[in-house]
């Protein structure tokens, strides 16, 4: 079994990230510049983006965090957009989810000018993404699809069952390692909460994807052996006698599931530190409008 070390993946990639900002900044006088806009202060949140504004110094971007209470209005936050769609000196900004009920996600996600989309939500970029065509891809499967190629992973040919059909993770996901690339060329199956007979498809995978938000979901009868298994999970318990105060668990039975497979991502430490190295290579391409002029 082989641990799919993301702080490891993210690492590397950050240094290169690292080198072509510095090339950028010495050719146009401006680093890479993202944005951040977090309403309300859930915990989650508060830590993903605490984390994306720390990497963006790290590699040598600039970045800026714009608090809202969760009382404000969807009316202000599309004024704000707005205004950061006009900017010319931002290059990419992102709306952290989730956002208060009273907030309409999928307005806000159409709001942000396409080529600013450095979360690959808008519906260009994922009309792009299902056309293979250049574009931001959304920041999670992007990571997944990064630390496949990192370890050489043969994926063509391959069957890969994906378990959630959301719009962040699981849809996308299946289109990206459906696509005729490298990685990609799988044979996909998505699965979801109205599957029947799950374990049928699980056994016969060769790459399992797991993004469903239930701890230790994927359980060691499920897979066959020699499986690559991705958790995408992160499943935070109240935990007394951990620094933070809680614990995080993937969507996987990691202790039963690691000695079956021949490629495994831990929780922490796998997809999560991913997603950020992601957003981070999408920034960069924004800010040297490699996609979109």
């Amino acid at each position: 079994m082989i641990l799919l070390d993301g702080k490891l993946v993210s690492e590397e990639l950050k240094k290169q990230i690292a080198v072509e900002a510095a090339e950028l900044l010495a050719q146009t006088g401006r680093k890479p510049h993202l944005v951040a806009i977090l309403v309300g202060n859930d915990g989650g949140s508060e830590t993903y983006v605490a984390s994306k504004m720390r990497n963006c110094e790290k590699v040598g971007f600039k970045s800026s965090l714009i608090r809202y209470d969760e009382t404000v209005s969807e009316k202000e936050l599309l004024e704000k957009i707005k205004e950061l769609n006009e900017d010319t000196g931002v290059d990419g900004f992102i709306v952290q989810l989730p956002l208060p009920k009273h907030i309409n996600p999928d307005c806000i996600t159409e709001a942000i000018d396409y080529k600013k989309d450095v979360d690959g939500f808008h519906p260009i970029n994922l009309g792009r993404m299902q056309r293979n065509l250049p574009c931001f891809l959304p920041a999670t499967p992007f990571g997944i699809l990064l630390m496949l190629e990192f370890y050489g992973i043969e994926t063509a040919g391959k069957n890969c069952v994906v378990i959630g059909r959301s719009n962040i993770v699981g849809s996308p996901m299946s289109v990206l390692m459906a696509r005729n690339a490298n990685p990609g060329n799988c044979t996909v199956t998505l699965t979801h909460s109205k599957t029947h007979h799950l374990k049928d498809f699980t056994l016969n995978a060769d790459i399992i994807i797991v993004a469903i938000g239930k701890k230790n979901f994927l359980t060691a009868d499920m897979v066959k052996d020699g499986v690559v298994v991705i958790d995408v999970g992160m499943n935070r318990e109240i935990a007394a006698e951990t620094k933070s105060g809680f614990k995080l668990f993937g969507d996987v039975d990691f202790e039963h599931v690691a000695p079956k497979s021949a490629f495994i991502t831990p929780v922490p430490g796998g997809v999560g530190l991913m997603t950020i190295v992601s957003l981070l290579k999408n920034t960069l391409s924004a800010a040297k409008k490699e996609f979109y002029q």
